[in-house]
């Protein structure tokens, strides 16, 4: 079989035109990549350090040296004339002023003190006693009762006299005994008047003086006793004082 070839007219102007445009393109492609070469910077470098670099030190600064024998010249110094001056008196404060300038004394401080509170022990309150009137009949019973005491101490001091009145009869003074001499002696007697006991409590001094003192109490037994024998008690013991001049 043969194929035959047939002219289309507008084919022609269409593969030009295609032509064209890839020509454009391919030249847009090229000049484009070479602009953007010239655009893009220079690569950097990087360089690794095996080890830390060595920090410089800077020398210090110099100071300038001021040349010794240049010296700043100093101002001369001004004398003053000596010149006494009189003082000033001071005024004198008018009293007014002084009592007004005095300062005021300062008041004490009053320090408080406390106080511990004391406790008051209850006062226990004894029974008020009656006071009785006494009556006539009580009158009367103590108007007795104060002569019967009367009564017997009169009783008792005369037989106590009657007594040292019989001893003293029968002492016989040795010579040579003081005037003041004093003997005391402690007389024990038994119902009826017998001497059961003589005892001397304090000497004379004088020891024959107090002997016969002692001879004649127990000569004068027994000794005179009232007939009441409730009186005995007062007669048991009896405290007797002797002396040559009595």
């Amino acid at each position: 079989m043969s194929a035959t070839l047939s002219y289309e007219p507008n084919k022609l102007p269409a593969g030009i035109l295609a032509l064209a445009v890839h020509a454009v393109f391919f030249s847009l492609l090229y000049f484009g990549f070479g602009w953007q070469q010239t655009l893009q910077p220079a690569a950097m470098k990087v360089e690794l350090w095996q080890s830390m670099p060595q920090q410089v030190v800077l020398p210090p600064p110099v100071e300038p040296r001021i040349e010794e024998s240049v010296k700043p010249v100093q101002p001369e110094a001004v004398v003053k004339p000596d010149i006494v001056l009189p003082e000033k008196q001071k005024p004198v404060a008018s009293p007014v002023e002084a009592a007004v300038a005095k300062p005021a004394p300062a008041k004490p401080v009053k320090k408080k003190v406390e106080v511990e509170p004391v406790t008051q022990e209850p006062v226990e309150q004894k029974p008020v006693e009656k006071k009785t009137v006494p009556t006539v009949v009580d009158q009367q019973a103590n108007r007795e009762k104060a002569e019967r005491a009367a009564e017997l101490g009169r009783i008792v001091d005369e037989y106590k006299a009657k007594i040292t009145a019989k001893i003293r009869r029968n002492v016989m003074n040795p010579p040579g005994v003081a005037d003041d001499a004093r003997a005391e002696f402690l007389v024990t007697l038994l119902p009826g008047g017998t001497v059961l006991k003589v005892e001397l409590k304090k000497s004379s001094g004088n020891s024959s003086y107090d002997d016969a003192v002692e001879r004649s109490i127990l000569k004068s037994d027994p000794l005179p006793l009232p007939p009441d024998p409730a009186l005995f008690n007062r007669f048991r013991e009896l405290d007797m004082v002797f002396k040559p001049t009595e």
